[in-house]
């Protein structure tokens, strides 16, 4: 059986990044904790923590942290249920969100979401294309990903797409396109990568027949990718939504046929192409009432953010 003021000890541990802290949030001494731990450790026969090179759940350890929000969604539910036991504390909820998600529509939805649920989030900011692996590994309560198929345990629905467009300013264009968009000229032009998972660019670039290797800065921020855009550092794939918002009607421009540059702080490079990349809502199976209500609210608004599921790409 496993002795749930154990588990506490583990999470709070985790949870405050320390023995210290951990301590301090149960309202008992750091020795107290780390004798927990020990003997939680002791009846497992295997560790739970990583002490070093810094403090951080094995793989054991992390399933276990699984375990033990789980257990605390569904404890607030019956909390809801049975009033006599007393009231929780709000429910966190753990989860995988990529950067360019959190950057333009995820906000509105939970804002809306919060506005009927108590609910605290704690969220972690991972590309599309790795994000699972946080939900395999028991990380997270939920995540968005490119991929459909759940984990053990888990459910997945489609949202829709994620639209990019390839931008940059009008004098990178002028400077690296003077002649159009060429095969020869993308693959001298220096490219904005998110970050060692991105794949957008190169997904772009296979459209005019560009393999890699090709120049690029690494940007891992939604807005500064498009602060060096603006900059003229480079050209990027960006969301569609995002560049609608922070660059204001008129400053969106489009080449026009005749191939001279419009009046815009940023240029859509080639507006028949886009990359659509479709974005999937993972969560347990036996994750509480409030992630079933966030995966109800998710799947009843996404179209507001994102393009349908069955919407042809680019149209």
């Amino acid at each position: 059986m496993l002795d749930y003021k154990l588990l506490a000890a583990l999470a709070a541990v985790v949870d405050q990044a320390g023995f210290e802290r951990g301590a301090r949030q149960l309202g008992l001494t750091q020795s107290a904790v780390s004798q927990r731990i020990k003997l939680l450790e002791a009846r497992l026969g295997q560790p739970v923590l990583m002490r070093s090179p810094r403090l951080a759940p094995t793989p054991l350890g992390q399933r276990l942290l699984n375990h033990v929000q789980q257990v605390r969604l569904l404890e607030h539910d019956l909390l809801d249920e049975v009033p006599a036991l007393g009231s929780g504390d709000e429910p966190r909820l753990r989860l995988a969100i990529n950067a360019d998600s959190l950057a333009t529509w995820w906000p509105e939805a939970v804002g809306r979401f919060s506005d009927r649920h108590r609910v605290l989030f704690e969220l972690v900011v991972e590309d599309q294309e790795v994000a699972l692996k946080r939900m395999r590994d028991g990380e997270v309560a939920g995540c968005i990903c490119d991929s459909p198929r759940p984990v053990q345990g888990a459910r997945s629905h489609a949202l829709g797409s994620m639209r990019y467009r390839a931008l940059a300013s009008p004098a990178f264009i002028a400077r690296y396109f003077p002649n159009g968009m060429t095969a020869a000229a993308l693959k001298r032009a220096p490219a904005l990568v998110f970050g060692p998972d991105d794949r957008l660019q190169h997904r772009f670039l296979a459209m005019y027949g560009v393999e890699p290797p090709f120049p690029y800065h690494l940007c891992p921020s939604s807005q500064g990718f498009v602060g060096l855009a603006l900059a003229g550092l480079g050209w990027g794939m960006v969301p569609e939504r995002q560049a609608a918002r922070e660059l204001g009607d008129g400053s969106l421009q489009e080449i026009d046929p005749s191939g001279h540059l419009a009046d815009g702080r940023l240029v859509d490079l080639s507006p028949q192409r886009v990359v659509d990349i479709p974005l999937y809502w993972h969560h347990w199976r036996q994750g509480g009432q409030v992630l079933d209500a966030l995966t109800d609210h998710l799947l009843s608004l996404s179209d507001s953010w994102l393009v349908p599921p069955d919407a042809t790409p680019g149209g």
